[in-house]
C-alpha cells in the first residue's frame, strides 16, 4: 500500500486525490524553482563577477551537485519517514532560503569588489564560492522533492516505472518553465530581487497551504513567520541600489534579460557600465565629444586608405553599439552617412537614447546578434567597427577567422575593419592573437594604442595600405577637424605599427578567448601582489 501523511509518525494507507494533485503541483513548482533560482543566481552575480563561461559552469556544476545530494537524501528520508507534511515543510524551507538569497548575498558580493580592487584574488573568488554555496540549502531541498514524491505516490512495485516517470516528467516540465520565466518575464519586468521573491512565493504559498490543510500546526507557524520575515527583507533589499557606482555618482540602474546596466555621472560625463562594472562601454559629454579612448579611434581606420576623407566614406556598420558614442563621433567625422548600429540588448538601446543622446537621424539601430546581422545583410560597408564585449571577454564568435572572413566579404574594395581589443599596460597577448587572426584574412593589419584606457585598435584594410598613407591622410584633413585631432593623437601616442606575421589563428572551432583573458588577469594580479610585497 502507498504511504501518505499524518502529523504523527503513523502513516495512513492511501493518498487522497487532492493530496496526489497537491504533490504533482509541488513537483512541478519545485522543478521550476530549481532552474529559475539557478538562472536568477547568475544575474545576481553578474554585477560583481560578470557572466563568463566560468561563472555559468560554476553555477551549473554546483547546482547539479546540490541536486544530487538532495536526491540521495530525499530517497533515504522518504523510505524511513514517508510523511506528506515533511515534503511540504522541506519545500517551504527551500522557498524561504531561495527568497533570502539576494538579501544575504549582496553584502558578500559588495565585499568582493573591494577585494578585487586590492587584487586579493583569493578573497574575490572566495566571495563567489561563498555566494554560490548559499544555493546549497534551497537547491538541495528541491532535489529532495522528486524521490520523496515518488515514494509517497508509489502504490505498487509494478507501478514504480510509471510513477517515477510521471514525477520526473512533471519536474522536467517545471524546469522548462523555470528556464524561460525568469529570462523572458520576471527579470526584465521586476528585476532579480523580485524574481527570487516571486519564485520563492510560487513554491512557498502552496507548501504552507498544504501544511495548514494537513493541520501540521508547528511547521506551518514556523514557515508563516519565516515567510513574512523573508518577504519583508526582500522588499527592503529591492529598494537598495544593486551595486554602488564604480565611476562617479549613480544616476540610473536596471536589469535586462541580458545585462545589469548602470549609468553613472562624473562631472559632465555620463558613463555606461555593464555587469561587473570594471569597464566603461559608452561616454557622453555634452560639452566635449572626444574621449581619448577607443570610441575616438574607430574613425581613424579609413585614413589608412589612400585619398581618405569624408567624401570616400559612404556608410558604416558598428557591431556593439552600446550607448552610441562611436556612432556620434563617426557622424561628426564623416557627416550624416548611413550607420547601422547593432546591439544585442534592447534595454541598452533605450538607455542610450535616454542618457547618451543616441538620437542621430542617420543611425539605424538593429537589435540582434552582430554575427547574424553580418551574415544576413546585403549591404556592403566602407567601415565596419567591432566593439562587442561581455566584459571582460570578447564573444569568441567575434574573434575567429571565419568571422573576419565575413567582415572582409561585407566590405567595399577600399573598406576598413576596426576592432577594439582590451589589454593591460604590458600584456598584449589578446591583441596579438586577434591581430594575427585578422592578418590571416586581410592583406594589411595595423595596431594603434589608445591615448586613454588600456585598449588597442586593430585596423585591417581590404586593399593595400601603409602607415605613411595614414600620416599623409591626417595632414590632409582640415585644421581643427575631429579627424585631424584624433589622427594626430594616434601618431603622437598610438605607437602605430604593422602586423606582418600570422602566428596563432582563432577559429570557430577553437577560439579560447576566455583562457587568454583569464591568464592576463591572473598575471596582472600576481604582478600587483609582488609590488605590494
Amino acid at each position: 500500500m502507498p504511504l501518505t501523511s499524518t502529523t504523527n509518525n503513523a502513516p495512513t494507507a492511501r493518498l487522497g486525490r487532492v493530496d496526489d494533485i497537491w504533490i504533482r503541483a509541488i513537483v512541478f513548482l519545485g522543478g521550476m524553482a530549481s532552474v529559475g533560482t539557478e538562472i536568477a543566481a547568475t544575474h545576481l552575480i553578474a554585477p560583481y563577477f560578470g557572466e563568463s563561461t566560468f561563472i555559468w559552469a560554476t553555477v551549473i556544476g554546483l547546482t547539479l551537485t546540490f541536486l544530487a545530494i538532495g536526491y540521495a537524501i530525499g530517497g533515504r528520508v522518504a523510505d524511513r519517514y514517508p510523511r506528506l507534511w515533511l515534503l511540504f515543510f522541506a519545500t517551504s524551507i527551500a522557498g524561504i532560503a531561495a527568497g533570502l538569497l539576494p538579501f544575504f548575498s549582496r553584502p558578500i558580493l559588495a565585499a568582493s569588489l573591494d577585494a578585487f580592487k586590492n587584487v586579493e584574488i583569493g578573497a574575490f573568488y572566495g566571495a563567489l564560492v561563498g555566494v554560490l554555496m548559499m544555493l546549497a540549502i534551497p537547491i538541495t531541498l528541491l532535489g529532495f522533492v522528486t524521490p520523496y514524491a515518488i515514494r509517497l505516490r508509489l502504490e505498487h512495485v509494478q507501478d514504480a516505472g510509471q510513477t517515477s516517470g510521471t514525477v520526473y516528467a512533471l519536474s522536467t516540465v517545471g524546469s522548462i518553465a523555470g528556464s524561460f520565466l525568469p529570462v523572458l518575464v520576471l527579470i526584465p519586468w521586476v528585476g532579480t530581487t523580485r524574481t527570487f521573491l516571486t519564485l520563492s512565493l510560487l513554491l512557498l504559498l502552496p507548501s504552507v497551504a498544504g501544511l495548514l490543510r494537513l493541520r501540521a500546526i508547528r511547521p506551518a507557524l514556523i514557515t508563516v513567520t519565516l515567510t513574512i520575515a523573508m518577504t519583508s527583507a526582500n522588499l527592503w533589499a529591492s529598494q537598495q541600489p544593486i551595486r554602488a557606482a564604480e565611476f562617479g555618482e549613480l544616476v540610473y540602474e536596471t536589469e535586462s534579460s541580458e545585462n545589469y546596466i548602470q549609468v553613472s555621472k562624473r562631472g559632465e560625463r555620463y558613463l555606461l557600465s555593464l555587469n561587473d562594472g570594471h569597464a566603461i562601454h559608452s561616454i557622453y559629454d555634452p560639452t566635449n565629444l572626444l574621449t581619448r579612448g577607443p570610441w575616438d579611434y574607430f574613425m581613424t581606420g579609413p585614413l589608412f586608405v589612400p585619398q581618405a576623407g569624408p567624401a570616400t566614406i559612404d556608410n558604416a556598420l558598428i557591431i556593439g553599439l552600446a550607448g552610441g558614442t562611436a556612432s556620434k563621433q563617426i557622424t561628426v567625422g564623416y557627416g550624416p552617412i548611413p550607420i547601422d548600429g547593432v546591439e544585442l540588448d534592447p534595454e541598452i538601446v533605450r538607455v542610450g537614447r535616454e542618457y547618451f543622446d543616441m538620437n542621430e537621424p542617420n543611425l539605424n539601430v538593429i537589435v540582434n546578434d552582430g554575427r547574424y546581422v553580418l551574415r544576413t545583410t546585403e549591404t556592403i560597408y566602407d567601415l565596419i567597427a567591432v566593439d562587442a564585449y561581455q566584459q571582460p571577454y570578447i564573444p569568441f564568435q567575434l574573434t575567429s577567422r571565419e568571422f573576419f572572413q565575413e567582415v572582409f566579404d561585407a566590405m567595399t574594395d577600399d573598406g576598413v575593419a576596426v576592432m577594439n581589443v582590451g589589454r593591460t599596460d604590458t600584456d598584449y597577448r589578446l591583441v596579438d592573437v586577434i591581430a594575427s587572426t585578422m592578418k590571416d584574412v586581410f592583406p594589411n593589419v595595423y595596431l594603434v594604442d589608445t591615448e586613454r584606457y588600456a585598449n588597442t585598435m586593430v585596423i585591417a584594410t581590404k586593399s593595400p595600405s601603409d602607415i605613411d598613407t595614414f600620416a599623409e591622410s591626417v595632414r590632409q584633413q582640415p585644421e581643427g577637424s575631429i579627424l585631424r585631432t584624433v589622427g594626430e593623437s594616434a601618431i603622437r601616442t598610438g605607437n602605430i605599427r604593422e602586423v606582418t606575421e600570422v602566428t596563432t589563428v582563432f577559429t570557430d572551432d577553437h577560439a579560447p578567448v576566455e583562457r587568454v583573458v583569464d591568464q592576463m588577469i591572473i598575471n596582472e594580479a600576481i604582478k600587483e601582489e609582488d609590488v605590494n610585497e
